[in-house]
């Protein structure tokens, strides 16, 4: 055929005639389908038969008159001229003998699948699409669950003139594409049943940070139009991909979306192929995928990008449409293109970091949350437009607020110092085309355009972990570029404090040497949110406890309170471990006092009132007692998982509060019994020398223990009998009192004396350069600090090594 070129004809050497997306289907039909990844059949219709309809009207010149010397940031006149391109194109008949051969290989494809008139996706396929520096995402339009010959000339009709969208003029004008040096494929692939199931985005790379070794999956029910246009609040997942390599089940996140729609098939004969319908209570509180399938994608989106990385000859991380079919079960993969944000970025840059952080530690009004995109901050008024026929009132450098925005906006977005929506996902192609074009956007801020004004002044920070803030009024920010390069190596261990695990990626680029600190506090409380005991009695069938309702919300989606708790922590350290793999990363046990796991959800049914809890019922000796021994080993089971089944050996074990060897060898019995087992694996557990019968008795807990970190604030707490939460005696509380060196520097000693691991990861070495110089000084083995202290201290070291003939 001379207009036809069915999938496995082509590879990607084939842009200029079928375009990026259906040279990138053909390549994977050739090279990836052999491998055992799942392709859905079709045929491009080539960018020739374009410039046939084009010439065979005589119209190609009456295009160039209406582009010529168009403003596109005059939305209205490209809204007008645009228009009557796709008019025109639209309004002309294919000529006889393209039509024939298109339908020609629909009835071919429509045999292949046993179907009398098959059903298909109509996709656009522009020659100068999915490059590796511009995705050109979603500037052509995609038309699901075609079938039929009349309505497949009608959409096929359709794509051809989606070449003239406003977006599509507007993105190719602001990177220098001629409109004339680029035409449009449409490529016609069977559809797969995801209106049953479920479908989704995914990314070989993470998409916010450029974390290499991380593969993230959105996904939801029904057709994928809802997570690429932003319409859902997709599930979102991640995956690592070096343990997966080893055979290993790394998933590092599981979050519930809100997936309150699902696209599905229309009856036949409506105006519109697919339709959108309100999904089930059970489907809005499961997630779309279970733990087999997500792994799978993973395993996909692994081979892709090798496979894509090879032929390029250079790494090429991807960005991947996935559906699953909800008759067979079956997963395939439908589209994948270079991923052009970040993969850019490492190209563009030295090893330079950018770091965006307010100046001020003061307290912020949030107004509102959503998932970041962008990594930046700014500031503006907020213009609220409910209509994209409105987008022109937008000035420059005021805060776009909207329901969802999806690529028809992007004209107006590039006028805007931020976007907000109620809706969309980090994979919708607004975030794509927000992060291509360098804007700071907060999708998913569930009643952003009733919560904000037009006028108000916001500042939006996209530069604090996976979640964006609002906040009221302007703050003050700043910008820091490092130069890793310039960074010599010091001797002692740098290593990091971690409480957010959403924050790993982001924190694992500053230099380091692990993490001396991982908080499970922080953990449990924002990931579990529930008091354990709660959810243990939920587990044992007692449903009648205060609280009971906002303990089930809370795990939607999983099995039951176990699976829940063991997953949600296994995630949590997971992704910490993940992010610095294969460095050390030290995850301490929990740590809550009564007066804070009396605050959870469910709390207040388990904890007693005590007048002193920093001295109270905390650390070691709840993990033996009676009442919350069973919280603890899930808590075991949980970073068990992580270790063993997620393959993260790099994480070491670190037991808080231990007051006398006993309840060590206690602790860590119940440890073994729960698949920790010290030295098994490669296994380390520290002791937190926090207590001064830690420093006293350090021969005793050096025995049963593979080394001690200092826990500054409360060895000064305990040494100078000063009550860290009380105000009355607060200027007493110095870590650098006399009194505190002796105590680390016995410790340190006593380290040395039995060869074992020393290290601090205490405040103290974060807020007094002094006392870090003391640490270095006495021959610590490592200093784990806040992310913020880092670069300051790590010179400082650096210096003071060599100062002190360290090598």
């Amino acid at each position: 055929m001379k207009y036809i070129k069915f999938f496995k004809e082509l590879n990607n050497r084939d842009v200029p005639i079928v375009g990026g997306k259906n040279a990138s289907i053909g390549e994977m039909f050739q090279e990836l389908v052999p491998m055992g990844i799942k392709v859905p059949n079709g045929f491009a219709i080539t960018s020739e038969a374009y410039w046939y309809l084009l010439d065979s009207a005589g119209i190609r010149e009456k295009i160039k008159e209406l582009l010529d010397g168009i403003d596109v940031t005059e939305i209205d006149v490209l809204n007008v001229r645009s228009k009557k391109i796709r008019d025109m194109i639209f309004g002309t008949p294919l000529p006889e003998d393209l039509r024939k051969e298109i339908l020609e290989a629909y009835r071919i494809l429509s045999e292949e699948y046993k179907m009398e008139e098959a059903d298909v996706a109509v996709r656009s396929s522009a020659t100068a699409e999915d490059l590796p520096d511009a995705s050109f995402a979603g500037q052509q339009d995609t038309y699901l669950s075609v079938q039929g010959q009349t309505e497949l000339i009608h959409y096929i009709k359709s794509c051809l003139a989606s070449l003239f969208t406003d977006r599509a003029v507007s993105y190719r004008a602001s990177r220098g594409f001629d409109h004339f040096k680029v035409a449009l494929s449409v490529g016609v692939q069977k559809m797969v049943r995801s209106d049953k199931g479920s479908s989704g985005v995914m990314f070989s790379i993470d998409t916010e940070t450029g974390f290499k070794d991380a593969v993230f999956i959105t996904s939801s029910w029904g057709l994928g139009e809802n997570v690429v246009g932003g319409t859902v609040n997709p599930d979102e997942f991640y995956v690592f991909k070096p343990a997966l390599e080893l055979g290993k089940r790394p998933i590092l996140k599981r979050q519930l979306g809100f997936k309150n729609i699902k696209m599905v098939y229309a009856a036949p004969g409506s105006p519109h192929p697919t339709k959108n319908i309100e999904t089930t209570e059970e489907e809005l509180k499961s997630f779309s995928l279970n733990d087999d399938e997500i792994l799978t994608l993973a395993r996909y989106a692994m081979l892709i990008e090798k496979h894509y990385s090879k032929e390029a000859g250079e790494y090429r991380p991807m960005d991947m449409e996935w559906a699953k079919d909800g008759n067979s079960g079956e997963l395939f993969i439908v589209q994948a293109r270079p991923e052009t944000v970040q993969s850019q970025k490492m190209k563009k840059q030295s090893n330079t970091l950018e770091k965006y952080f307010f100046k001020e530690k003061e307290e912020k009004e949030i107004l509102l949350t959503g998932k970041a995109v962008g990594g930046k901050i700014s500031t503006g008024k907020v213009r609220i437009i409910d209509n994209i026929a409105n987008m022109g009132e937008l000035k420059q450098g005021e805060i776009l607020v909207t329901d969802n925005t999806d690529p028809d906006w992007e004209p107006a977005m590039k006028k805007a110092a931020a976007v907000i929506t109620n809706r969309g996902g980090r994979t919708c192609h607004a975030a794509i085309v927000a992060r291509e074009i360098g804007v700071p956007a907060i999708v998913g801020a569930v009643g952003a355009t009733e919560k904000l004004e037009t006028g108000m002044e916001v500042t939006v920070s996209c530069a604090e972990g996976e979640d964006g803030f609002v906040y009221a009024g302007i703050h003050s920010f700043e910008i820091e570029r490092i130069d890793l390069d310039s960074l010599e190596q010091p001797k002692t261990k740098i290593y990091m404090n971690i409480g957010n695990p959403e924050k790993a990626f982001a924190f694992s680029m500053l230099p380091n040497n692990g993490v001396g600190l991982a908080r499970m506090e922080f953990i449990i409380n924002n990931y579990i949110k529930a008091h354990p005991l709660a959810l243990i009695d939920l587990h044992n069938g007692n449903k009648e406890f205060d609280g009971v309702e906002g303990v089930r919300e809370i795990m939607s989606g999983y099995a039951n309170p176990k699976d829940f708790f063991v997953k949600k922590i296994a995630e949590g350290v997971g992704m910490i471990a993940s992010a610095f793999y294969p460095k050390p990363v030290i995850v301490r046990t929990s740590d809550f006092k009564t007066n804070e796991y009396c605050r959870m959800v469910g709390g207040k049914n388990y904890e007693p009132h005590e007048e002193n809890p920093m001295i109270g019922y905390r650390g070691a000796s709840r993990y033996y007692s009676e009442q919350y021994r069973q919280a603890f080993e899930w808590e075991c089971q949980a970073i068990a998982m992580a270790r063993n089944e997620m393959g993260f050996t790099n994480m070491k074990i670190m037991v808080p509060f231990l007051r006398t060897p006993e309840e060590g060898r206690r602790v860590l019995e119940i440890m073994r019994k729960n698949g920790l087992a010290q030295g098994e694996n490669g296994l380390e557990i520290y002791v937190m020398c926090e207590l001064p019968v830690n420093v006293i008795m350090a021969d005793e807990f050096l025995q049963l223990f593979d080394g001690f970190s200092i826990g500054s604030n409360d060895l000064t707490q305990l040494t100078l009998g000063v009550d860290r939460d009380g105000e009355l005696v607060s200027h007493i509380f110095d870590e650098r009192n006399p009194a505190l060196l002796k105590m680390f520097k016995m410790a340190i000693d006593a380290c040395k004396k039995h060869n074992k691991y020393c290290g601090i990861c205490g405040q103290a070495p974060s807020d007094y350069p002094e006392i870090a110089k003391f640490l270095v000084e006495n021959g610590i083995t490592s200093v784990s600090l806040n992310p913020d202290s880092i670069i300051e201290a790590w010179d400082k070291i650096v210096k003071l090594e060599k100062k002190l003939g360290i090598q």
